[in-house]
């Protein structure tokens, strides 16, 4: 497509989606549930095709060589379809906050004065590999009763449009206009500079992907963006700690996927329980082929456990910062919690972190200071999710401190306005 034909595209798509967004505020919670429960039906019944747009995507990615993690995120099995169509069903199943009214109070003026809560209105969303993403998205905004533009990246397209279609099927079963979830056809990047340019039918930008893309989308959009950059997350074992329970946490928290935003990248271990713990987790992880980049002292640790086929590398200061969606993980022995604290606040990305411990007041200390958008105790990071935070699927993690943090369900794509009540009140 040339420059003129891109431009009019997307200025198509934000005119339909403005008057989307306008049916679907005043659609009933029952027309949305419908057309939830619809779109779960059809992620069952119509797996074959799915499957074989996801091929497609599939076949050209190992061809052009794409990482294992990179091809692993493209991938639409049964199980990802079935999460999926379990997450429409528990949105469907979930209370409908739009036009909740919180808050009001009377006013010596007589005046009651509150909030509703109301749908964004049009979001636009950015994002790499993941195809899961078109039907996390497709719903949130559906439930939200707000109408979106898809941007997915051309590595997923065949799977992008695929699920597409099946969601303006459902909307258009359920008597809601198809043009609330529309997919951006063509794979050209200037459609993304339209989209994020777009003030007069877009409300908010979501991307989600790799640093490159948010950082370029935060720096030219001239829409509101919600965004994280990096998923460095850490575990800290702490002291005093259930020891069987930190290995089983540490090595879910790294190894039960390792291309997720929410997988520890870091784990600190409290000095008093290192000499114990690292043998342990260290033959875990040396069994599981996880490269450890360590400090001098849990190096020595290690090494001294002497644990077949451990892969050891000293860690350097950019091994802290680092996000690795790959099997490798930096190992540090910190003091204690005041240094563990310190250590997450300064290199960590303010995803999700956790610790491992007995200690209730240590647990509380974490739960105060660390400056992440989740942070957690005696779990493992894997469920910083929206799907496993009950909000029947997430749009995407926040980072940020306004509006949104954290996973970003129904509320996250919702504002509040206020709403006075008088009976003929006027101002003296």
């Amino acid at each position: 497509m040339n420059a003129s034909s891109i431009a009019e595209l997307m200025r198509s798509l934000g005119v339909h989606a403005r008057a989307a967004s306008a049916r679907m505020a005043r659609s009933s919670t029952a027309q949305r549930n419908t057309a939830l429960l619809h779109l779960a039906g059809l992620l069952r019944t119509q797996r074959p095709a799915l499957r074989e747009a996801n091929a497609t995507d599939l076949e050209r990615a190992e061809a052009a060589g794409l990482s294992a993690p990179m091809v692993d995120r493209l991938r639409l099995d049964d199980a990802t379809l079935d999460t999926l169509a379990q997450g429409c069903e528990q949105l469907a199943a979930m209370a409908d906050v739009i036009g909740q009214v919180s808050g009001l109070r009377e006013q010596p003026s007589g005046i009651r004065v509150g909030q509703m809560r109301v749908p964004i209105g049009v979001f636009g969303m950015v994002f790499e590999s993941r195809p899961n993403v078109t039907i996390e998205a497709a719903s949130l905004s559906i439930k939200s009763a707000n109408a979106c533009i898809l941007r997915g990246g051309s590595e997923a397209i065949a799977s992008n449009l695929a699920l597409a279609a099946l969601v303006q099927q459902a909307l258009t079963l359920a008597g809601l206009p198809p043009e609330a979830v529309q997919l951006v056809p063509t794979t050209d990047r200037e459609a993304v500079g339209h989209l994020i340019s777009d003030p007069a039918h877009v409300d908010l930008i979501i991307p989600r992907g790799g640093k490159g893309l948010i950082e370029r989308i935060s720096r030219e959009a001239k829409v509101p963006v919600i965004k994280h950059l990096d998923g460095n997350c850490h575990t800290y074992v702490d002291d005093p700690c259930d020891m069987d329970m930190a290995v089983r946490v540490a090595d879910n928290a790294k190894t039960q996927k390792y291309s997720p935003c929410n997988a520890s990248e870091g784990l600190l271990v409290a000095r008093g329980v290192a000499a114990e713990f690292l043998p342990r987790i260290g033959a875990v992880f040396a069994a599981k082929g996880v490269e450890m980049r360590g400090c001098p002292e849990s190096l020595a640790l290690l090494q001294a456990a002497a644990i077949p086929k451990a892969k050891l590398v000293p860690a350097t200061e950019q091994d802290w910062f680092e996000e690795y969606l790959a099997p490798i993980i930096s190992i540090r022995v910190v003091e204690g919690v005041d240094e563990a604290i310190e250590h997450i606040n300064h290199y960590s990305s303010h995803h999700t972190d956790a610790i491992i411990t007995r200690d209730h007041v240590h647990a509380q200390r974490f739960l105060r200071e660390v400056d992440s958008a989740s942070v957690m105790v005696n779990a493992s990071t894997r469920f910083a999710d929206g799907f496993e935070f009950g909000l029947g699927a997430e749009i995407g993690i926040s980072t940020d401190k306004f509006h949104a943090r954290g996973p970003v369900g129904i509320e996250g794509l919702t504002s509040l306005k206020y709403v006075v009540l008088g009976e003929g009140q006027v101002r003296g």
